[in-house]
């Protein structure tokens, strides 16, 4: 008998269909929104048609995590000092989670059991900080302090835009009032959202410690540059500009995306 043309009465299902779609139920219900039940809806299948491609509800969220962890791209661990590694690797980090914040409750305490994808980004990163010089006992702890402070960022990039805003009662905290206009001072003039100079100030901070670390652990130096200063990255942790030249450090880290500090001021 001929097989009749049209659509099967069951949905073709694959583990890349099934991420896909947990991922976008995640990203409108929320973590709390997340069940088997919910997603069989989603796909219009029964709960028991994933048993054929995933193994339960956490091989779902792993391939989930490897489907976000696509999209984190590490490879600049292979060809930049450790260092200003961590600052490229941080923003496209950021920037992937920050599209899905949802996602950061339920990956982030998720052990990474059977996500092979997101284990070999993560293998990137370590090996970039065993070349870096980074004793091995210190790595782990080095990429986890980083990844905490990249998926705080991430959920502050969401945060409504007047969070900080103290309204009627400025008056009782004229110093938190002014040092949060301050900021967004700042940020407005430089045409990017507060939540990027928090960003760039903190990983600034993080990765200049780290250097300073790694040297107290009898690690390798940064080389100096021309100007006699500490490598491309300069004190406070800014990349070099697209021609590759160095850039003397200025009152707030350089944003290593564009030709201007954080006040808006020309580089």
């Amino acid at each position: 008998m001929r097989r009749r043309a049209g659509r099967p009465a069951t949905p073709v299902l694959s583990r890349e269909i099934i991420a896909r779609a947990a991922l976008g139920l995640i990203d409108d219900a929320g973590a709390d929104g997340f069940s088997l039940a919910a997603l069989a809806k989603r796909l219009g299948v029964r709960p028991s048609s994933f048993y054929n491609h995933v193994d339960g509800k956490d091989d779902i969220l792993a391939a989930v995590r490897e489907l976000v962890s696509d999209s984190i791209d590490a490879s600049m661990f292979a060809r930049l000092p450790w260092d200003e590694a961590l600052i490229v690797w941080a923003h496209g980090y950021r920037d992937t989670f920050a599209a899905h914040p949802p996602a950061i409750s339920l990956l982030a305490t998720l052990p990474i059991t059977g996500a092979l994808r997101t284990l070999r980004m993560y293998d990137q990163v370590v090996s970039g900080l065993e070349r870096g010089g980074w004793p091995g006992e210190m790595i782990i702890p080095v990429m986890v302090s980083v990844e905490s402070f990249i998926l705080g960022s991430a959920l502050d990039m969401v945060a409504p835009p007047d969070m900080f805003d103290s309204g009627p009662l400025s008056s009782e905290a004229p110093s938190f009032a002014a040092a949060v206009r301050a900021r967004d001072a700042a940020a407005a003039a430089n045409g990017r959202p507060p939540a990027d100079l928090s960003f760039e100030v903190g990983l600034a901070a993080i990765v200049d410690g780290l250097r300073c670390t790694l040297l107290a652990l009898g690690g390798p130096p940064r080389p100096l540059g021309p100007s006699g200063q500490l490598g491309p990255l300069g004190p406070l942790g800014s990349l070099p500009d697209g021609t590759g030249a160095e850039r003397a450090a200025g009152p707030l880290p350089r944003d290593i995306t564009r030709d201007t500090d954080l006040t808006g001021e020309p580089a």
